[in-house]
């Protein structure tokens, strides 16, 4: 069951443009602060995510030492193959690569995103060069619905059930992307259909 929003809202990157939310997003829940985690040692890093074409190349345009901390060559940053999908600014998405069980970009020899801990050090705001389904997961957004990840709602999310909820965990991001209209509604929401 969806909830039709009672208006659009579209991503400040160019996509997508939210006009329903699943309500599972705010009774869900998950442990949310991640780098005081010591049990899931990372494994939503398992897998690779995709990525909108324009941020994988400001990756690539990051300086040298940027490039020193990923564990192989740039030609093996991301799939080769772009991914028409309308959703994602710029109409089309890359997928970064995995490499020895963990997406290249996780922090090597330590926990998390190596291109978060980058921003951080370097006071480069992340949500220019982090993934957006990186940064909003767990929850994500599917043919405009604001939703659950997958793993998020069938419970295999290694911090599944434990913490606040999907939408809280993630609210501060979806301000950043969609605005405060979004935020305005989903609040109204959360108190009519939250737990």
């Amino acid at each position: 069951m969806t909830i039709a929003l009672k208006a659009s809202h579209p991503c400040v990157m160019g996509g997508p443009v939210l006009a329903a939310v699943d309500p599972c997003i705010f009774t869900l829940r998950y442990f949310t602060h991640c780098m005081d985690c010591s049990f899931c040692r990372d494994a939503c890093c398992e897998h690779g995510v995709d990525i909108d074409v324009e941020n994988a190349k400001r990756l690539v345009a990051l300086p040298r030492d940027f490039h020193d901390r990923i564990a192989v060559p740039v030609a093996q940053w991301f799939t080769t193959e772009a991914v028409a999908d309308r959703e994602f600014p710029g109409g089309a998405h890359l997928r970064t690569q995995v490499k020895g069980g963990t997406c290249v970009f996780r922090n090597e020899g330590a926990r998390g995103c190596a291109i978060h801990a980058y921003c951080l050090e370097e006071g480069l705001d992340y949500h220019r060069f982090k993934p957006m389904v990186s940064v909003l997961f767990p929850v994500t957004f599917e043919h405009g619905v604001l939703t659950a990840s997958g793993e998020a709602a069938d419970g295999s999310l290694i911090c599944s059930s434990k913490g606040p909820s999907l939408y809280d965990g993630a609210r501060e991001e979806l301000l950043y992307y969609f605005g405060p209209g979004l935020i305005a509604e989903l609040d109204v929401l959360k108190a009519d259909h939250g737990d």
